[in-house]
């Protein structure tokens, strides 16, 4: 009933920046939490950044002071704007919403289709 629908990722050298957009579509819901999470090949899922409905962050140690998460509620779309980047955070990046539905009486988390970020020279 929710899709997430992300954009932005792409190739750039070490030391650049890159700004990725996830946008919710559908009908008749509300977001509270959104995030973004990275996996990279042969690891785990982790977290990057949290934000709240009223725009208290969470980050990660490692992003910390290079990448800043933000929201727009009108738009029901989350940013994740990344400075500094390091070959290190080469990754496929997930948007993830806690969305809640009209009618529901609980959130049920939705992931996005993941974007690839390649950090290489």
């Amino acid at each position: 009933q929710v899709q997430l629908v992300e954009s932005g990722g792409g190739l750039v050298q070490p030391g650049g920046s890159l700004r990725l957009s996830c946008a919710a579509s559908g009908i008749a819901f509300s977001i509270n939490d959104m995030g973004w999470y990275r996996q990279a090949p042969g690891k785990e899922r982790e977290l990057v950044a949290t934000i709240t409905r009223g725009g208290t962050t969470n980050y990660a140690d490692s992003m910390k002071g290079r990448f800043t998460i933000s929201r727009d509620n009108t738009k029901s779309t989350v940013f994740l704007q990344m400075n500094s980047l390091k070959p290190e955070d080469t990754a496929v990046y997930y948007c993830n919403a806690a969305i809640l539905l009209v009618g529901s009486l609980r959130s049920v988390g939705y992931w996005g289709q993941g974007t690839q970020v390649t950090v290489s020279s």
